[in-house]
């Protein structure tokens, strides 16, 4: 059950080894506190295990695999070109083996304990695990992630997978439906379909439906010419077997059926009833802007106290509860959550492009050296800004869209303008000039794009 011998008391408990937990672990035993965490599964969590890491590894491996297959613009020939399923699912897993023993030793060499179990509270001060002992602790931290949402009518089991089992797949299926169609569904139905499967997408309204359309109409072009079917404005109806009915009369049938519905706080079996911790009313816990939840000895972070679900997010306040439990002057208090969706082209964003007192200009990529020479010119950026030059919000369609991005976080956290990117050598060429070129158009003194005359 643990991996040392168990202690008594703590200062400090984190439940979840997720990318949240474990870091914020680490971070409080660097400040002294004696750490303890109790992970019912494996370290790293959904992310290292399951989501992040997994979903990446495969979409490198889809489109490394279709850009050689699709490379004859290039000179390259690529007759007899195949996929070995099984060594590509040996090599996923074992990336995620790899993170996670990494984790592992990074929590022992700070001399923290990892309790394989799961932890209920009995009280605002001991927590109890699998096999009935008690662990005390000063300060809690909880870091327990989410789940999988179901369909009523269509939970997982009985032929229908979630997002997790279908990054775990040793075969490539034939045909695959997708139902949702938010940021999961995108990336798992764009790399399958790049492995040559017959994808089906089930949209309860739009595809990316939260996000900017320019951007999304881009996507799902892309994701028509890989054979993607989307079905818009439709739900499941009636299912039998493999088959399922939609409610616009459309049936579909396929090898196998994801559910990709998005995610819902991890928060049953905690025993939050034993503690003064509240929740909100979507079942998110309530914390305060140092992570305090409601019982002031313990905290919360990631995806159990809210949007954005992201892991970024969950590492940034794992550190920041990890401080305030030390009892530092530490709170939440970014500027802003940057967001990636590993789609084809990415999408990113940092800040917002739409609100008042804001303009946006928008370069294309058809303008840039490095997206001619890559053959990679569909997208964009968009930068939003006010009155006084000031970056509020970037927005950015491109390959390397998930590099880029951080750039312009880093300039909305700093409070840059668009002088300061516009006048900041960017090397040549690279994609990454796109930030330098949109702010120098804010300005009006673009380059290497006609706007026309004023």
């Amino acid at each position: 059950m643990v991996m040392g011998s168990l202690p008594e008391n703590v200062d400090l408990v984190v439940i979840g080894g997720g990318v949240g937990g474990y870091v914020s672990a680490i971070r409080a035993s660097q400040l002294g506190l004696n750490v303890a965490i109790v992970e019912k599964d494996k370290m790293g969590g959904h992310c290292l295990n399951y989501a992040c890491i997994p979903s990446k590894t495969l979409i490198y491996i889809a489109d490394m695999f279709y850009e050689m297959s699709h490379s004859q613009q290039f000179g390259i020939k690529s007759e007899g070109l195949s996929i070995d399923a099984q060594k590509m699912y040996d090599w996923r897993m074992g990336v995620s083996k790899k993170l996670e023993q990494g984790v592992e030793y990074l929590c022992k060499s700070n001399s923290i304990e990892i309790v394989k179990s799961r932890g209920t509270f009995v009280s605002s001060k001991v927590l109890q695990l699998d096999n009935g002992e008690e662990l005390d602790f000063k300060k809690a931290i909880i870091a327990t992630g989410s789940e999988p949402k179901q369909l009523q009518g269509f939970e997982i089991g009985n032929g229908i997978i979630d997002y997790k089992s279908a990054l775990m797949l040793q075969v490539i299926p034939k045909s695959m439906t997708i139902i949702g169609a938010g940021y999961v569904a995108v990336e798992i139905g764009t790399l399958y379909a790049k492995f040559g499967t017959k994808v089906d997408i089930i949209a309860h309204s739009d595809l990316l439906s939260r996000f900017d359309k320019d951007a999304v109409s881009l996507v799902k072009k892309r994701m028509e010419e890989l054979g993607v079917r989307i079905h818009l404005n439709t739900v499941p109806a009636s299912r039998e077997g493999n088959a399922l009915k939609l409610s616009n009369g459309e049936s579909i049938e396929s090898d196998i059926i994801v559910s990709a519905l998005g995610l819902e706080p991890c928060t049953s079996g905690l025993g939050l009833e034993n503690t003064k911790v509240k929740l909100d009313a979507k079942g998110f816990i309530k914390v305060n802007a140092s992570l305090q939840t409601d019982d002031p000895d313990i905290l919360a972070i990631g995806d159990v106290v809210g949007e954005p679900m992201l892991a970024h997010k969950a590492i940034r306040q794992g550190e920041v509860a990890a401080e305030a439990a030390a009892g530092k002057n530490a709170g939440f208090d970014n500027a802003v959550i940057p967001a990636v969706i590993f789609s084809d082209p990415e999408i990113a964003i940092a800040g917002s492009i739409e609100g008042d007192g804001i303009t946006v200009k928008k370069f294309p990529l058809t303008a840039l050296g490095r997206a001619i020479a890559l053959n990679k010119t569909n997208g964009f950026i968009k930068m939003a800004y006010t009155s006084d030059g000031l970056i509020k919000g970037v927005e950015i369609v491109s390959a390397d869209a998930n590099a880029m991005i951080a750039e312009a976080a880093l300039a909305i956290e700093m409070g840059a303008t668009l002088e300061d990117v516009a006048d900041t050598i960017h090397p040549h060429p690279t994609f990454s000039e796109l930030m330098q070129e949109v702010a120098a158009a804010a300005l009006e003194r673009p380059v290497h794009f006609y706007y026309g005359k004023k």
